[in-house]
C-alpha cells in the first residue's frame, strides 16, 4: 500500500507499507482488556504530597499539642547539642555551606511544621487496654483530631494525622474493628472525614486480611453515606508471610490487589519483621539484609500502582550525654540518607530527638543535588542537550525529586523556579506525564 507523507516543502513523498487499514483496529480490540488493566493496577503516582516520615504516640500520650510539644523538644535538642551550623555538620559529616543552609530550613521546619505525618497508636505502642478504656480513648483520640484539624495551625496540626488499629489477628481482630468503628464515627459525628485522614493496618499476613479492611471500609461508607472509596489505608509490612508466602509467590503484591484500590502506602515495621526472621534483638536494623531484601520485593510490588513507599525506624534514642546523643544522630543521619538513596521517601521517627536529624538528612539531600537536577531538566525542558542525555523516564525522576523537596520545606519556590525556568505546573507534568496525558484528553 502506498501513502503520502508531507514534505518540508509541502509536498507528499510516497511510503509504502504492508498493512491493511483494519489491523491496528484489530489489535487494539484484542489488547482493550489489558489497557483497561494496566489502568487500573498501574495508575502511576498521584502527584500528591508524602510525608517524609510518620511520627507515632500512643492512643493514650496523644493530645492536642502533641506535634507542637515534640517540635520544642526538637528545638530544646537542637540548641542543646548543635547551636550552629558548625556543630551541626560537625556531627554529621556536612561541608560547611551546605550544614549553613540545612541548619537553619531546619530551625524553620521545627516551628512551622514539626511534624508532617502522626499515627496515634493503638497497636504495640497502646497494648491491650479494658475495653472500656480502650473505648475511651479511641473517642478521645476522635475529638482531638477534629479540633486539631478545625484548628489548622502548621505548627500544632500535622498535615497527615489518624490512627493505627489493631490487627486482623483472630485474638485482637474485634478489638480492632470496635477502635475503628468509634475512631470514624466520632469523626462523622463531629462533621466530616477530615482530607489529612490516614489509618494503618499492622501487622498483615494474608491478602485476605487486607479484603476483611476492604469490607469494614465499605460497609462504614455505606452506613454512612460516603463516596465509595473514600477510605483508604496503609498496609504496615512486619511478617516474613506479607513478602513471600507458603506458594513461593510475593505476597504483597496480593496485598496491593487485595486492597482494591485503597492502599495508600505500604510501611515497613524494622523490629516485628526482623524478630520474624530470627534476627537477635542487636542486629535489627533498617540496613540488615533481611530489611533491604523485604523493602526491595516491596518496591518492585509497589512500583507504578500509586501505593508509596515508606521505611522503618530506629530504636537509638539521642538521650544522654553529648557524645551519645551525637552518636544516635549520626546512626539514624546516615539511615535515613541510605533510604533515600534507595527511593524511600518516607520513615517512622520514634521520639522528638529524632526530628532534626530527619529534616537535615533530608534537607541535605535535596539542597546537595537540586542545582544539578535542576540544570538536567531544564535542558530536557529546553532539549538543549548538555553533558547527559535525559529520556523521559529520567525527567520523570529528576522532576519528582524537586517536587519532593518543594514539599518538605528542603527547596524553596523562587530558587527551583529560577533554576529550571519552570512552574510548579511544569515540573508536575513532567513528574506524572502518563497523568498529565489523560487530563489534557479528557479536557
Amino acid at each position: 500500500m502506498t501513502q503520502g507523507r508531507p514534505e518540508a516543502n509541502g509536498t507528499q513523498a510516497a511510503v509504502t507499507t504492508t498493512f491493511t487499514g483494519g489491523v491496528a483496529e484489530r489489535i487494539g480490540a484484542a489488547l482493550a482488556a489489558v489497557d483497561a488493566e494496566l489502568d487500573r493496577r498501574y495508575p502511576g503516582d498521584p502527584g500528591t504530597r508524602q510525608p517524609v516520615h510518620t511520627v507515632y504516640v500512643p492512643g493514650d500520650v496523644f493530645a492536642a499539642d502533641t506535634a507542637r510539644s515534640w517540635g520544642d523538644q526538637a528545638l530544646a535538642l537542637l540548641d542543646e547539642h548543635a547551636p550552629d551550623a558548625g556543630a551541626l555538620g560537625a556531627v554529621l559529616g556536612l561541608d560547611d555551606a551546605l550544614a549553613e543552609g540545612v541548619h537553619d530550613r531546619v530551625r524553620a521546619k521545627l516551628r512551622r511544621e514539626p511534624v508532617e505525618d502522626l499515627r496515634i497508636d493503638f497497636e504495640d505502642g497502646y497494648g491491650n487496654r479494658p475495653d472500656a478504656e480502650e473505648d475511651a480513648a479511641a473517642a478521645r483520640a476522635a475529638r482531638l483530631v477534629t479540633e486539631a484539624f478545625a484548628d489548622g495551625e502548621p505548627s500544632r496540626v500535622p498535615p497527615f494525622l489518624g490512627i493505627r488499629l489493631k490487627c486482623m489477628e483472630a485474638a485482637v481482630r474485634d478489638r480492632g474493628i470496635r477502635t475503628l468503628d468509634i475512631f470514624l464515627t466520632g469523626l462523622l459525628e463531629a462533621g466530616a472525614l477530615p482530607e489529612g485522614l490516614v489509618l494503618t493496618l499492622p501487622k498483615v499476613t494474608y491478602a485476605e486480611q487486607v479484603t476483611a479492611m476492604v469490607r469494614l471500609c465499605e460497609e462504614f461508607e455505606k452506613a454512612r453515606d460516603l463516596t465509595p472509596g473514600r477510605i483508604g489505608f496503609e498496609i504496615q509490612i512486619e511478617t516474613s508471610q506479607s513478602i513471600l508466602g507458603a506458594d513461593g509467590r510475593a505476597t504483597v503484591a496480593r496485598m496491593i490487589d487485595a486492597a482494591e484500590g485503597r492502599a495508600t502506602g505500604l510501611h515497613y515495621g524494622t523490629f516485628d519483621y526482623s524478630a520474624c526472621c530470627g534476627v537477635s534483638a542487636a542486629h535489627q536494623s533498617l540496613d540488615h539484609p533481611v530489611a533491604d531484601h523485604a523493602k526491595a520485593v516491596m518496591q518492585v510490588a509497589a512500583a507504578g500502582t500509586g501505593v508509596r513507599l515508606s521505611d522503618g525506624s530506629t530504636n537509638v534514642l539521642p538521650v544522654g550525654p553529648a557524645e551519645q546523643v551525637h552518636a544516635a544522630w549520626r546512626l539514624h543521619h546516615d539511615l535515613v540518607r541510605r533510604s533515600l538513596a534507595r527511593a524511600y521517601y518516607q520513615g517512622w521517627d520514634m521520639h522528638p530527638g529524632h526530628l532534626p536529624t530527619r529534616y537535615a538528612a533530608v534537607y541535605a539531600f535535596y539542597r546537595e543535588g537540586y542545582e544539578r537536577a535542576a540544570a538536567r531538566i531544564a535542558a530536557y525542558a529546553g532539549n538543549a542537550g548538555g553533558a547527559v542525555m535525559d529520556e523521559p523516564a529520567t525527567a520523570k525522576a529528576l522532576a519528582g525529586y524537586l517536587l519532593r523537596g518543594l514539599d518538605c520545606g528542603a527547596l524553596g519556590d523562587d530558587e527551583v523556579a529560577a533554576a529550571t525556568g519552570l512552574t510548579r505546573s511544569d515540573l508536575e507534568g513532567f513528574a506524572s506525564p502518563r497523568r498529565s496525558a489523560l487530563t489534557v484528553s479528557v479536557n
